[in-house]
């Protein structure tokens, strides 16, 4: 059983940041890689970052030289930190992990429960 378990979210002012964690627990093999993605009301989900292990991180054309998305490989966890938030950064935020259950071969991703982000003065 694999869990992911968002922190960080909530209400701030435009222009301002916030630090989005996700560590995932229980019986991981090995995690290919981490990211975010979000989902505002009306609208698809749509990737914000992802970082897959040894390799760059990728980020979203809205949200580039914005945000920034790190991993803590030795705790399966993933950061988000945004600043210079927009009202339209507004969105319940997920994160993701595609990773290696111990006797398996492959892949699965599984996703956290999100949490809520609103941009607003």
């Amino acid at each position: 059983q694999v869990q992911l378990v968002e922190s960080g979210g909530g209400l701030v002012q435009p222009g301002g940041s916030l630090r989005l964690s996700c560590a995932a627990s229980g019986s991981i093999f090995r995690v290919n890689a981490m990211g975010w993605h979000r989902q505002a009301p009306g609208k698809e989900r749509e990737l914000v970052a992802r970082i897959i292990t040894g390799g760059s991180p990728y980020y979203g054309d809205s949200v580039k030289g914005r945000f920034t998305i790190s991993r803590d490989n030795a705790k399966n966890t993933v950061y988000l930190q945004m600043s210079s938030l927009k009202p339209e950064d507004t969105a319940v935020y997920y994160c993701d992990a595609d990773l290696v259950t111990p006797g398996l071969t492959w892949s699965y991703t599984y996703w956290g429960q999100g949490t809520q982000v609103t941009v607003s003065s």
